[in-house]
């Protein structure tokens, strides 16, 4: 096993937790209230609007120096855990 493997599952947690840190943060800075935050929960349904989701985009893409929709080939997220995961494999 490559040191690169033993962090992943690291790297992922703490890339689970910027990202929910953030969107934690811009729900409380636009006074929306948040949804619990699950893997399965639809963005739609969050609580967040579509001005909440270009914040934390925009924040995320500065704290981790990355931009995962800047490609041709993503498929946009549906529910919080497709957002998050395309910031794992962004970084991956």
């Amino acid at each position: 096993m490559t040191t690169a493997n033993l962090h992943a599952p690291k790297q992922a947690e703490s890339v689970r937790a910027t990202v929910t840190s953030v969107i934690t943060e811009v729900a409380a800075e636009q006074d929306k209230k948040l949804a619990p935050l699950t893997d399965n929960l639809p963005l739609m349904e969050s609580g967040l609007d579509s001005l909440c989701i270009a914040i934390i985009v925009a924040r995320l893409d500065d704290q981790m120096d990355v931009d995962p929709f800047g490609g041709d080939d993503i498929d946009l997220p549906v529910t919080v855990g497709d957002f998050i995961r395309i910031y794992e494999d962004a970084l991956a």
